[in-house]
């Protein structure tokens, strides 16, 4: 049915009313910061940016309402409601709440799974036009196995099981009708209620990024999926020197001048990863004041700064480098200086953009006094 011809309307009901004991954060979870905003923040925004949900209202704890304010800001909620002792119970508070209204169809959704795919919404929607309700659920990829006395009891299909997601979309009336015939069973979630209710619970394709934040270990690493850093470095001419580019030597009748072996190219991209890192320069790491680097391979920064970003569960995806002088050429060379980039960084060459230009004999590097680089690098969270 077209939404414009119907006259409730499509509601967002989030539930944020637990302890979240077994996060061991300091604060209830769905307030913990998660890549710069509060958890429920993150589920909230994408509902009022949807185009198809036109309330939200959030299921809270009993005392929350300052830390689910703080946590809110400018998104617009209709309102806080307060939940109950379990998640059933702060459903059906929330049901009650909304019951006196004209609410066509209800998306139940757990704050503690912040990364919300409008995509998910637009599946739910579409096969709540033929069912009472829908649920996202993604495929089982490991071997089942049912578990008794912490032994394996017997094997399972797991071409028949799959993890249940949220949001979980219904049409209000059943929904409602079906947590108001329930009190004795405590269920873990809305889709069970309308299944034992007699309802057809239909299933769309869940997303990975719905994954629901519980133990501490789920907050240890909520970085950005993507960083990116850029970096330019310049050394000048001299004489008696040897030229060292992207950790390769090129032959040319004059090198370039620094505390280390001045590759030019490593220290643009090595700051570039640093930056992406927001870890500073190589300066910050490896001072010229300081002897021992004197001389010394720049593959060496290269090398700790990809650690840096390994340890902090980054991989590189990308780099660009634009190398800027007017000789000598560096044509003949990329190839090489490709390979051994891609070979320091342990990425495929494909992966590495090596460039050249001149400045069309303006400047310091026009008139061959020196080279510059510049770089910028994708890093990937993978963790």
């Amino acid at each position: 049915m077209n939404k414009d011809a119907q006259t409730g309307k499509n509601i967002a009901l989030i539930v944020a009313a637990g302890s979240g004991e077994r996060s061991k954060q300091t604060i209830a979870k769905q307030y913990s910061n998660i890549r710069g905003k509060a958890m429920l923040a993150h589920s909230a925004l994408s509902f009022s940016h949807h185009p198809q949900i036109d309330e939200i209202y959030i299921v809270i704890g009993a005392g929350q309402e300052e830390l689910a304010q703080n946590a809110l800001l400018d998104i617009p909620i209709k309102g806080l409601i307060i939940g109950g002792k379990t998640r059933q119970e702060s459903v059906r508070n929330g049901l009650n709440y909304l019951s006196k209204m004209p609410i066509n169809m209800i998306f139940i959704h757990d704050a503690a799974r912040p990364f919300l795919p409008h995509k998910v919404i637009d599946d739910l929607l579409a096969a709540l036009e033929h069912c009472d309700g829908a649920i996202p659920i993604l495929p089982m990829a490991d071997s089942i196995a049912y578990v008794e006395d912490r032994a394996m009891a017997a094997p399972a299909n797991r071409d028949k099981m799959g993890r249940v997601q949220t949001p979980q979309a219904f049409n209000f009336q059943p929904i409602y009708a079906a947590h108001q015939a329930v009190r004795d069973t405590d269920y873990s979630d809305d889709a069970q209620i309308m299944h034992a209710a007699g309802h057809k619970v239909a299933i769309v394709d869940g997303d990975s990024s719905l994954h629901k934040y519980t133990f501490a270990e789920d907050f240890m690493n909520h970085s950005p999926k993507f960083r990116i850093g850029s970096g330019y470095d310049v050394h000048r001419f001299g004489a008696g020197h040897s030229l060292w580019l992207g950790g390769v030597k090129i032959e040319h009748d004059l090198g370039l001048v620094g505390h280390s072996d001045a590759d030019i190219v490593l220290h643009a991209l090595t700051d570039a990863l640093l930056g992406a890192l927001a870890m500073g320069d190589i300066g910050d790491h490896f001072p010229p004041s300081d002897a021992q680097w004197r001389g010394a391979s720049s593959d060496i920064f290269m090398k700790f700064a990809c650690d840096l970003a390994r340890d902090k569960g980054y991989a590189i995806a990308n780099a660009d480098i634009t190398i800027i002088c007017e000789a000598p050429k560096i044509g003949p060379h990329r190839q090489a200086i490709r390979n051994n980039i891609a070979h320091i960084l342990d990425i495929s060459i494909d992966q590495i953009s090596l460039k050249a230009t001149t400045t069309e004999t303006l400047g310091f590097a026009g008139r061959g006094e020196g080279m510059a680089v510049q770089a910028h690098i994708l890093i990937e969270n993978y963790a």
